[in-house]
């Protein structure tokens, strides 16, 4: 099989997990939102900030060499990325297909401690966050590809 043909089934797989039928994010819903808020503050903000503001110099390497938390917020990068990638790096945690191989974070995998419905709760908590002209931004940067 061609590298492509690889990608293609990659491709297909991804939209059949995250297609139609499958629960969405929701910043608008107050029931996921409430619930999320709950989590974040349970299981994130202790790195993510109780406000999602991130750590202090969150993209300059520590010592050890791993990146501080970053931001949740605006002024973050988490909504440059579709829900699918979200979601799996919360359940997985920074590892490949995530993230290079060999890659070391602190982000742990939440898989086993939340469940999907709970992972969408606190994803919708953090979308609910974002400034109108960010879910905009994002809307227009994700349009067509898998959410």
């Amino acid at each position: 099989m061609t590298t492509r043909r690889f990608a293609a089934i990659g491709c297909v797989t991804l939209l059949a997990a995250c297609g139609e039928g499958a629960p969405r994010i929701d910043g608008t819903d107050a029931n996921q939102v409430a619930a999320g808020a709950a989590l974040y503050a349970q299981h994130c903000a202790s790195c993510h900030g109780a406000n999602l503001e991130g750590q202090l110099n969150w993209r300059r390497r520590l010592p050890n060499g791993r990146l501080p938390a970053p931001p949740h917020d605006a002024s973050g990068h988490t909504w440059h990325h579709a829900d699918a990638l979200l979601i799996g790096i919360v359940r997985n945690g920074l590892v490949p297909p995530y993230a290079p191989a060999g890659y070391a974070s602190d982000m742990p995998a939440f898989a086993g401690v939340l469940n999907d419905d709970q992972i969408r709760a606190v994803l919708a908590y953090i979308q609910s966050r974002w400034p109108k002209q960010v879910i905009e931004a994002r809307a227009e940067m994700l349009r067509g590809q898998a959410r």
